[in-house]
């Protein structure tokens, strides 16, 4: 009976965990940001080589772009028999990327610089990137060696700053008092945004997400984040990251949300974006990521397996 009991706690879906404090809206005023939104769209991060010159899609390209990619990005389609159940992983049911170019017909969320293409990194910050990525071909020694994704820790697309990704869009966000929360539903990671007035933490006070202070400019939230423990290596960022994000609730049912990067140290100039957030058709359910990882169990005890295979056959070899 136990048993049953867990199980039924672990669907109730997060958001009964996390409403918006009674009376919080009407409190916030025009500064109301409260909902569960979800910032799922087709319109790829930086411009590809294909786009490059267009800042916009004209509506007939839109429409044109959104067919083409509904086709390529179906996880369903058949090639040679049998590969594509593995290089295609999950089944088209299990993905949620969206189908929809952003509303202003942008053809990248990157809008400063003005190519959409993220700033090459500094020589050091390159350097420091292909030393991770050569770490991550190797046997894990411990769950150390793998990504903080893999291993749970912090969301993809969480932030600062957020960022679309293929499944798990959804946030909620809710305010009270000087405070605002922006909880994902990737790994349940939460973020709460001191707007009273408060100061950063002190400089040697570093977390995963970076200590957040936020303010009121008009309608617009604007949440400035130092403090950065530099392992979520966020494109190639470092502890050196400052995020500004801006909220503004253009509509009922729209957040324009926008974001600055400055990381001297890793890249080699500020750069920006913007994209929309459209109120979510249901609620957030707990995205239980840890619980019964077998993947990264089964990554470790893989490479122990392969190991004493190789002893095996080194000590086979010496006779």
């Amino acid at each position: 009976m136990k048993l049953v009991g867990l199980l039924l706690v672990c669907v109730i879906p997060v958001h009964l965990a996390a409403q918006t404090p009674a009376g919080a809206s009407k409190a916030a005023g025009s500064h109301d940001l409260s909902g569960i939104w979800d910032t799922a769209t087709i319109t790829p991060m930086e411009r590809t080589a294909d786009l490059a010159g267009k800042a916009f899609f004209t509506s007939a390209e839109a429409e044109a772009y959104e067919k083409r990619l509904a086709v390529e990005n179906d996880r369903d389609r058949r090639g040679k028999p049998g590969a594509d159940d593995v290089a295609r992983a999950y089944n088209e049911a299990w993905w949620d990327r969206g189908t929809k170019v952003v509303p202003s017909l942008r053809t990248s969320l990157i809008v400063d610089p003005a190519d959409g293409r993220i700033p090459p990194l500094t020589p050091a910050a390159r350097a420091a990137a292909q030393k991770r990525a050569a770490a991550l071909q190797g046997p894990p020694n411990g769950p150390e060696d793998r990504g903080i994704q893999e291993r749970c820790i912090v969301g993809v697309n969480v932030g600062p700053p957020i960022i679309p990704t293929v499944y798990n869009n959804t946030f909620q966000i809710f305010q009270s008092g000087g405070t605002v929360v922006v909880f994902s539903e990737m790994i349940h990671d939460y973020r709460v945004i001191p707007t009273d007035g408060s100061k950063h933490l002190p400089s040697d006070i570093r977390l995963w997400m970076g200590d957040p202070r936020g303010h009121w400019e008009g309608n617009t939230l604007v949440v400035d984040t130092t403090n950065f423990n530099g392992k979520t290596h966020f494109r190639g960022a470092d502890e050196n990251l400052h995020v500004v994000e801006r909220y503004t609730r253009v509509k009922p049912d729209q957040i324009l949300y926008q974001f600055h990067i400055e990381d001297p140290t890793a890249f080699q100039q500020p750069w920006g974006g913007e994209f929309t957030f459209n109120k979510a058709k249901g609620l957030i359910y707990e995205y239980a990521c840890h619980e019964g990882n077998y993947g990264l169990s089964g990554l470790l005890s893989a490479a122990r397996a392969e190991e004493e295979k190789a002893a095996h056959e080194s000590e086979d070899h010496k006779h």
